[in-house]
């Protein structure tokens, strides 16, 4: 006989499903009757709210803002030449002097104009010193012509005086001392002559020099630019603090006024803030703040207002009134309380959920472990906290976590 192989039957998975379920919808509807007792009463575990207190006191009205330390002497670096970044040394954040170098770039053709600007200027001052050689060579030559006219001047003067002699005497006719006296005249004119043309002969090799001296300084120039050029391939921080912006990547190829990075110093850092546009209206220079910046509150003081408004906010400068703080770094993200004006004996609480200045909202108000809805009054916002028209009393606890999912209950139990 054939033994006959019986597969066991899988047991369906709706079937688990029902026994996870079932525990499950027991535990809500457990819940459900535990939280709403009755229509009108909605019962909250105490952890899940949030309670503030009604003070009465003078309130100091600030405007919060955000925004970060900038330094009031920047400086930004750009390029003079299209190159090409080959290697960065320094990046955001690092610490910078003068000759520090942030980052290199190459130039091929520059390399290349620089080059030729040499070989001329090296061409220009070569032919400047043959033409100063060649200069004197002629000269010497024309001197040379002179002393000779001049020694065969004095020669015929010394002939003529003899022959004057010899003639008084009645030795040699009168002709002759004539004819003597006419070769000294003329060969006196001679000199004179030899003597004006080395005269003008210096002045042309003079004017011939300075032509070629000019040159060279042309020559000269443009090298010289050409090398600032390429000392400038070699980008350094120019002044003191931090670099705040690198602008380049390793390899990116920039074309001539792009900016490469942005330097500032550490010494003079400010806040720059931004506040609500419906809020500037309160600030003004002078007026008091106090500058987060993680570490620490630093007070500072309102020294500008900008009249611009961009995506609804204006922007706001603070100036540290004890100097920079330790803390401080260019950039870094801060926030800032700017003080306007004091409330004097006023009723104020945390601000609670969704709750708007100058409005009316429905609130509960505690009462040992019983909450009750009470319309309160708002006055003026003053940051975390806001004033308090009417509705409550000094030292009231009111719920200040959202209270949407219970707004229409008539009262709130509150259960440990």
């Amino acid at each position: 006989m054939m033994d006959v192989l019986k597969q066991k039957q899988a047991k369906p998975l709706h079937k688990l499903g029902l026994v996870i379920a079932i525990p499950l919808v027991l535990i809500f509807a457990w819940l459900s009757l535990k939280l709403f007792s009755t229509s009108d009463e909605f019962k909250l575990p105490r952890q899940t709210i949030i309670v503030g207190q009604v003070k009465q006191g003078d309130l100091d009205v600030s405007v919060d803002g955000y925004g970060v330390l900038r330094s009031n002497k920047q400086k930004l670096i750009t390029t003079q030449d299209p190159a090409t970044v080959y290697e960065i040394l320094v990046r955001p954040g690092g610490e910078v002097q003068p000759d520090t170098i942030i980052l290199k770039m190459q130039d091929p053709d520059l390399l290349q104009q620089l080059e030729s600007a040499e070989m001329e200027l090296n061409r220009q001052q070569a032919n400047f010193r043959r033409q100063k050689l060649a200069n004197q060579r002629e000269l010497l030559m024309e001197v040379a012509t002179l002393a000779e006219l001049t020694s065969e001047h004095q020669s015929l003067v010394m002939r003529r005086e003899a022959q004057q002699t010899l003639r008084d005497q009645g030795v040699v006719p009168a002709i002759d001392v004539k004819t003597a006296e006419l070769e000294e005249q003329q060969l006196s004119e001679r000199v004179q002559l030899q003597q004006t043309r080395i005269e003008q002969l210096k002045l042309l090799h003079s004017e011939d020099l300075t032509i070629s001296q000019e040159l060279i300084n042309q020559a000269q120039s443009l090298f010289a630019r050409l090398k600032e050029r390429e000392a400038k391939l070699t980008v350094r921080a120019g002044t003191e603090g931090v670099l705040q912006r690198l602008a380049v990547e390793l390899g990116q190829s920039v074309v001539a006024g792009q900016e490469l990075a942005q330097v500032g110093s550490t010494n003079d850092l400010q806040a720059l803030v931004r506040v609500s546009q419906s809020k500037a209206e309160q600030i003004q220079v002078g007026q008091f703040a106090t500058v987060n910046t993680r570490r620490e509150q630093v007070p500072a003081k309102v020294t500008r207002i900008s009249p611009q408004v961009q995506e609804g906010t204006i922007e706001v400068e603070l100036t540290f009134v004890n100097g920079v703080p330790d803390s401080a770094r260019p950039e870094l993200n801060v926030d800032a309380q700017i003080s306007t004006h004091q409330l004097k004996n006023a009723l104020y609480v945390e601000r609670p959920s969704n709750t708007l200045s100058h409005s009316q909202q429905t609130l509960f108000v505690l009462n040992n472990d019983i909450a009750t809805p009470q319309i309160v009054s708002f006055g003026i916002d003053a940051g975390k906290f806001l004033q308090i028209e009417s509705g409550v009393t000094p030292n009231q606890q009111i719920i200040l976590s959202d209270t949407s999912t219970y707004k229409n209950a008539k009262q709130v139990r509150i259960i440990q």
